[in-house]
């Protein structure tokens, strides 16, 4: 009887803990599918173009998918798992970047760091709008110190 109780109290503490990464994430207005608003968006001439951005859970993880086209449309898709804790996370799928980094700013955004072979190569900042029906991703090439190209993509949240 004494692992009867054993074996069903740890399975309510592991439905307890999922349950609560789940509301968690939930409240985050990341967490969802984006759609790229080429209208209200100012890409650099050649830049690659994400059209599609997912965000969901993934255990006590976030995992993003990301989908687009390459400069000469050709399709593309990467995938990043990890939290928004600043650290280093493999990213596979993008030639130019091995590994990205989230941090969490305020409420409503996220700061992140692309980097290839332990250099960064694009930095950024995401900020979702008030109401959450929008965000807006602004890049740039990390060490341009304002040459490189800028983009300012819009987002629709699906």
């Amino acid at each position: 009887m004494d692992r009867m109780k054993t074996k069903t109290t740890g399975l309510i503490a592991v439905l307890c803990f999922f349950a609560a990464a789940a509301v968690s994430f939930a409240d985050d207005p990341q967490m969802g599918t984006w759609k790229l608003n080429e209208t209200k968006s100012k890409l650099a001439p050649g830049a690659p173009k994400i059209h599609t951005v997912v965000y969901e859970t993934a255990g006590d993880n976030v995992k993003i998918t990301v989908d687009g086209t390459d400069k000469d449309g050709n399709s593309t898709h990467s995938e990043w798992t990890g939290k928004f804790d600043g650290k280093d996370y493999p990213v596979t799928g993008d030639p130019k970047s091995d590994t990205r980094s989230y941090q969490k700013v305020g409420d409503r955004g996220l700061k992140f760091t692309n980097k290839k072979d332990g250099k960064a190569t694009v930095t950024g900042r995401i900020i979702v709008s008030p109401d959450g029906k929008s965000r807006v991703v602004s890049t740039s090439e990390a060490g341009a110190k304002g040459k490189g190209p800028r983009n300012r993509a819009v987002y629709d949240k699906q």
